[in-house]
């Protein structure tokens, strides 16, 4: 490939992967960053302020396959570049809200702009422009885009301190319109250039995605990767009181957790050394059952560190991983026509199960503790192992 070429790529996965730290730190995990000073200066509980944040996923969800159509009839700067500016705005408005139903408004409007911000219309826009190179452009892309929660929890643990939480979410908006926006508006006209250069049709006008979304392979990735959804939410949201339980001290727990983030990072580096000797559909199987076997690690901890440690590596990697594996598979399985629209269908349940997860943890566990709750999550990872297994052979019968 020719020097030029290579250029245009290098132009279009920095900026990309540039944005998305600054957009996934303030569009999503400002939440749970101020989650606390919302609670102690608003004076709502945590479950109706967690209530806006599962409607922001939910409108996410819904919205997906819109983004993704779009995307594919060639209005990815406007989807892309629009929902990154409309969330910056909302951002704004939530630094004014003073009523409960004013921030239940405010994170419904950025739910809609997450859809269109965040990894899915990226990805979408990326295996449109880039064709075979998909794999490696989304790989780059996460692996700077993983470190968006170590960015946000400090930034807004030291800001809340000097200029309160308001200053913090206005600061988190003006880095949204003034770096992310800027570098998605450059990336997108370097991936328009790389398809060009392909000799790729921009504006094709897309097929019906109905005989793809009918066949077996398209549901059974649907419940393998809300599988995967739903596992990680049920253990991350309530991973502080499930060590708890486990006898685990707070200041260590506190320490495990912020160590999730670097652990994806790692386990998207693991990757890239392992993609050339592995297919990615075997890389895929070693997601869930790490993940399953994390579950298991924290059930049986108890305080004994060697378990912690193992739940930390094998949740924080297999989870990293998925974000690449997602749309590779995507693409492996079911083509990459039509990609955008069929990644956003395939993005509503997965979304969905990272929306429902927190509740449904809460539920089991007040039948029976969150002992079994790490054994649901444990499960429901073997569950989205079986399906996963066979959509890849029904994918080989198909192709």
């Amino acid at each position: 490939m020719s020097r030029p070429l290579d250029q245009i790529f290098r132009r279009l996965v920095w900026p990309f992967a540039l944005a998305e730290i600054v957009v996934w730190a303030a569009f999503y995990y400002s939440f749970p960053a101020l989650l606390p000073e919302w609670e102690r200066t608003l004076g709502w509980s945590k479950t109706e302020l967690a209530g806006a944040f599962t409607i922001a996923l939910v409108l996410a969800a819904v919205c997906a396959p819109v983004v993704g159509r779009l995307v594919d009839r060639g209005h990815a700067r406007v989807v892309f570049v629009g929902c990154t500016v409309i969330g910056s705005g909302f951002l704004l408005l939530l630094s004014l809200v003073t009523e409960i139903w004013q921030f239940y408004g405010v994170w419904a409007g950025l739910g809609v702009a997450m859809s269109g911000a965040l990894y899915e219309a990226c990805f979408a826009i990326v295996t449109r422009s880039v064709g075979d190179r998909n794999k490696q452009a989304i790989t780059l892309i996460t692996l700077v885009g993983g470190l968006a929660g170590t960015v946000s929890f400090p930034t807004a643990h030291s800001l809340v301190t000097i200029i309160g939480w308001q200053g913090t979410v206005q600061v988190f908006a003006g880095a949204t319109f003034f770096i992310a926006v800027p570098f998605i508006w450059f990336g997108c006209g370097q991936a328009k250039a790389y398809a060009k250069s392909l000799h790729r049709e921009q504006t094709v006008k897309p097929a019906a995605v109905r005989p793809v979304t009918s066949s077996p392979v398209f549901w059974l990735l649907a419940m393998a990767f809300t599988a995967i959804a739903v596992e990680h939410g049920m253990v991350l949201t309530h991973l502080l009181p499930i060590m708890a339980d486990r006898g685990i001290n707070p200041e260590a727990a506190v320490f495990a957790a912020s160590m999730i983030g670097p652990m994806q990072v790692t386990g998207r580096l693991a990757m890239m050394a392992a993609e050339r000797h592995v297919s990615m559909t075997t890389i895929a199987v070693g997601c869930f059952v790490t993940m399953g076997v994390a579950a298991l690690c924290l059930l049986g901890a108890g305080g004994v560190t060697g378990l912690v440690i193992s739940f930390v590596i094998l949740h924080g990697a297999g989870y990293g991983i998925t974000s690449i594996m997602r749309p590779v598979i995507t693409a492996d399985f079911l083509g990459k026509q039509n990609f955008g629209a069929l990644s956003g269908l395939l993005a509503v349940p997965f979304m969905l199960g990272v929306a429902i997860a927190p509740t449904l943890a809460a539920l089991v566990w007040n039948f029976g503790g969150y002992d079994l709750v790490l054994k649901l999550a444990a499960g429901i990872s073997g569950f989205g192992l079986l399906v996963f297994i066979l959509a890849a052979k029904l994918s080989k019968v198909r192709s």
